[in-house]
C-alpha cells in the first residue's frame, strides 16, 4: 500500500484491515488486427495499476467520464473479467490465484448491481425465478438465511419496495426503477458484505432515481454492506460516498471524503468535473456557469495513452515535466492527488 493510501486509511477512521483492498490493478484487452488469420496488434489498457481499498459498511464511489475504465475496474475486482496483474484482497484472501470452484463460495459475499435494469434481468423469466437463481445455485440457506426459498424471495421483494404478489410477473411488466429494485434484490438474496454498484441509476429517470438511492442508503445501514458505487453523476456520488476516487483514462487521479473532494479538490481534472455540476439556485447555477471550466480536445486513445500525465493534452496547467515524469499520488492539501501543480482552485 502506498504511503498516501496508508494517510488516508488512518484519516478516515479504517485502524482495522479493510473488507477489500486492491493494489497496482491492471486489465488489458488484446487488439485484434484483420486478416485471414487475427492476431494481436496491440492492447488497450482499461485499467492502469490502480489501488483502493474499501472498509466494512463503507461506500467509496468511483467516478469519471464513460470510457475511463471504472465498470472493468468493478468486473475485475469480483473477477468477473480476470486481472492482467495486480492484487484483488477481500477480507484478507487474494482472489486473483483463486480457480473458479474456490471463488464459487467467496462470491456470496460479493455481489453485482448491473447498469441496465434492462438487459440485466432474463426477459423470459418471471421475478420469482431471477431472484431465486442465487439461492437455488448457493442453498436456500445461504449467507444465515432462514426460510424457504419462496419465503425468503417474498421478504427481498418486500425489502427493496416491491409486491410479492407480482413475483410470477415477468420483467417487461415493471418500470425501469421497479426493475433495478429487482435486481437489487438478486443481489442481496445471499446476504453479501461488498456490492458493485455500476451506474445503478443512470438509466433510470431523474425522478426515479432518487427513491433508487435512498433505498441502496436505507438497505446499507440496516445490512451493513459496502458499497463500490460506480458513476459519472457528481452529484449522486456526493450523496452516497464516503470517500471518493477520481478515474482519468484507466488511472486514479485523486481521492479523499466526500467533502474534501467536493470543496478542495486539487487536480485540475476533478476541478473541471465539478466545475460542471449544474445547482438548483439560479444565482448558483450563473456563478458556476461563469467559473466553468471547459476542457480542449478528446479523451486520448487508451491503445496510445500520453506519456507522464495522462491528462496533460487536455491541462490548462501542462508544463514541459508533465510530459516526461509521471506524477505520484500524493498528499496534496486535503486529498491525495496525481499532479505536478496540485492546489485547490482559487475562485473569482
Amino acid at each position: 500500500m502506498s504511503t498516501a493510501a496508508m494517510e488516508e486509511q488512518q484519516e478516515t477512521g479504517q485502524a482495522q484491515a479493510p473488507l477489500l483492498e486492491v493494489r497496482d490493478l491492471v486489465k488489458e484487452f488484446p487488439v485484434r488486427g484483420g486478416g485471414i488469420i487475427p492476431r494481436t496488434v496491440g492492447t488497450v489498457q482499461a485499467v492502469s495499476g490502480i489501488s483502493l481499498q474499501i472498509g466494512q459498511g463503507e461506500t467509496l464511489g468511483l467516478v469519471g467520464e464513460s470510457g475511463c475504465g471504472k465498470s472493468t475496474t468493478g468486473r475485475a475486482i469480483l473477477q468477473l473479467q480476470k486481472p492482467t496483474s495486480g492484487s484483488v484482497r477481500f477480507k484478507g484472501r487474494e482472489l486473483t490465484t483463486l480457480r473458479a470452484t474456490e471463488l464459487r463460495p467467496i462470491r456470496r459475499d460479493m455481489q453485482i448491481v448491473f447498469q441496465d435494469p434492462y438487459a440485466s434481468l432474463n426477459p423470459k423469466w418471471p421475478v420469482n425465478d431471477i431472484i431465486s437463481e442465487p439461492l437455488q445455485i448457493h442453498g436456500a440457506t445461504a449467507g444465515g438465511a432462514t426460510g424457504t426459498v419462496q419465503q425468503q424471495v417474498n421478504e427481498l421483494m418486500e425489502l427493496v419496495g416491491l409486491n410479492p404478489e407480482h413475483r410470477n410477473r415477468y420483467p417487461h411488466e415493471f418500470s425501469g426503477g421497479q426493475r433495478q429494485r429487482i435486481g437489487i434484490a438478486r443481489a442481496l438474496a445471499l446476504r453479501p458484505k461488498l456490492i458493485v454498484l455500476d451506474e445503478p441509476v443512470s438509466a433510470l429517470d431523474v425522478s426515479v432515481q432518487a427513491g433508487v438511492v435512498n433505498l441502496l442508503e436505507e438497505l446499507q445501514e440496516q445490512r451493513g454492506l459496502a458499497y463500490l458505487f460506480v458513476a459519472h453523476d457528481l452529484s449522486v456520488v456526493r450523496h452516497i460516498s464516503d470517500r471518493v476516487a477520481v478515474m482519468y483514462l484507466g488511472k486514479i487521479v485523486e481521492t479523499g471524503t466526500r467533502e474534501d473532494i467536493y470543496k478542495h479538490a486539487t487536480h485540475p481534472y476533478t476541478q473541471a468535473l465539478l466545475s460542471a455540476v449544474p445547482v438548483p439556485d439560479p444565482k448558483q447555477e450563473r456563478e458556476r456557469q461563469r467559473n466553468r471550466i471547459v476542457l480542449t480536445g478528446d479523451v486520448p486513445s487508451p491503445t496510445n495513452p500520453p506519456s507522464g500525465c495522462r491528462f496533460r493534452t487536455r491541462c490548462w496547467k501542462a508544463q514541459d515535466i508533465c510530459a516526461v515524469e509521471e506524477p505520484p499520488l500524493i498528499r496534496h492539501g486535503k486529498t491525495i492527488s496525481a499532479c505536478h501543480f496540485a492546489e485547490e482552485l482559487q475562485r473569482s
